[in-house]
């Protein structure tokens, strides 16, 4: 197997435990859940206790919320990806709500705008984001925003519709001007793989920025592998080399930052106590 293909080597557990605020275990092989566990498993090594799945259309989306019955160390989002919103009909919306009130599902995403992609028009991801928003407001759950090259729109209609109480920008690719319009708002930026790396300039001056209290990490895995394993495959126990590289670049200790990710973690998906390495493999 060439070094492309393996997976980068499990990191020394941080010293303080983490979530992974979003990853998607079914993209990362995982089926059964012995799958997942197994995923969790090398998490947990290096100290990322908690994982929230997260679904980008309606078979994800029941994936994901029955995947966050089987490990207590799993919790899901779920929510039709913005590139997958040309067939958004009165089933689909009905299904999506009734998984999102699920206990385990702890947020409703990842929604919002992509406009570097053409799989849906702006239009149809724009009613959709508008439904999603609606939808995290009634069951008083956060909002997982997925948002590619839409900046200003996602900014707007958050204002027109009224916000949720919580908004995570998931994967947050914007520079400092987008993230202090965010911070001011009161959102919340979450940092994946692509803050490590070292030609993000414009995205490693917004992360420098964020206060702890509306900061966490996340993998995107299998995608966004961080620095200096750029392009192998990615799992979660690989945003440990995440909140390592911002910890540097923040100029904050390791055991202080993972600390900040970890509380903002908890209290924005309201995440109950767990007891490490404790799993619930019901099914397979």
């Amino acid at each position: 197997m060439s070094k492309q293909r393996e997976r980068p080597p499990v990191p020394e557990r941080l010293p303080v435990d983490v979530v992974d605020a979003h990853t998607h275990l079914d993209a990362c092989g995982a089926e059964t859940a012995a799958d997942v566990a197994a995923i969790v498993d090398r998490a947990v090594a290096a100290g990322v206790t908690r994982v929230v799945t997260v679904s980008d259309d309606l078979a994800a989306a029941r994936w994901a919320a029955e995947a966050a019955t089987w490990d207590d160390r799993v919790f899901a989002a779920v929510a039709i990806h913005p590139t997958r919103t040309s067939d958004f009909g009165t089933e689909v919306r009905a299904e999506v709500e009734r998984l999102a009130a699920q206990p385990r599902v702890v947020a409703v995403g990842e929604t919002g705008l992509d406009y570097y992609w053409d799989y849906a028009p702006p239009e149809a991801q724009q009613a959709a984001f508008r439904w999603h928003i609606d939808l995290a407001k009634r069951l008083g759950k956060p909002l997982m925003i997925h948002d590619r090259d839409a900046h200003e729109d996602v900014l707007r209609i958050l204002d027109e519709e009224g916000a949720p109480e919580t908004v995570i920008f998931h994967c947050f690719s914007g520079d400092a001007g987008v993230a202090r319009r965010c911070v001011d708002a009161g959102y919340v930026l979450s940092f994946a793989g692509p803050v490590t790396f070292r030609n993000a300039r414009a995205l490693r001056e917004a992360a420098r920025l964020v206060p702890g209290d509306q900061l966490l990490v996340e993998t995107d895995a299998p995608f966004l592998t961080p620095h200096p394993f750029r392009g192998r495959p990615n799992e979660p126990y690989c945003v440990a080399y995440t909140v390592r590289d911002l910890a540097d670049l923040r100029q904050e200790g390791v055991p202080e930052l993972a600390a900040a990710v970890r509380d903002t973690a908890e209290r924005v998906f309201s995440l109950p106590s767990v007891i490490l390495g404790s799993t619930h493999c019901n099914k397979q």
